[in-house]
């Protein structure tokens, strides 16, 4: 009797050891799941954010130069479009980026209706200084 109760014991210990280890490797697969899905979405925002800061320079350097800028206010619409989606996987995967990604966002984003190429100039440098700065805090993120 003693032995069956021993042996049942040491059954249950056996299947609780091994269903811990199981629900810990399903936590580290799922977290390094978030981090793959979070690198992708920063990847993609960072090319998005690039893209739209390209097309609204054409689309503004041909406003002020008094040029038809129809086709390239429809390539800057396009684009900023695409930033969207990556943005709020950004916010959602990596909450500690969020600031620097709205921020990157919102520079690009500025580069409209400026008077002058030397306005609309220091606006594209700004927001390559953001995106920059939202590169390297994702570095900072995934080093931690």
């Amino acid at each position: 009797m003693w032995q069956t109760l021993i042996a049942v014991l040491g059954t249950l210990a056996g299947v609780g050891i091994t269903n811990g280890y199981q629900h810990r490797a399903a936590r580290a697969a799922r977290a390094d799941s978030r981090r793959t899905e979070g690198l992708t979405a920063l990847t993609t925002l960072v090319e998005a954010l690039a893209d739209h800061r390209r097309a609204m320079w054409v689309r503004e350097d041909l406003r002020l130069r008094g040029e038809d800028w129809t086709a390239a206010r429809t390539e800057s619409h396009r684009t900023r479009s695409a930033i969207t989606g990556p943005l709020l996987k950004v916010q959602l995967l990596m909450p500690t980026l969020a600031t620097a990604a709205q921020t990157a966002t919102a520079a690009a984003y500025a580069l409209r209706g400026h008077d002058d190429e030397t306005h609309l100039a220091a606006s594209r440098e700004a927001a390559i200084r953001a995106s920059d700065d939202l590169v390297a805090a994702a570095g900072r993120h995934l080093a931690a």
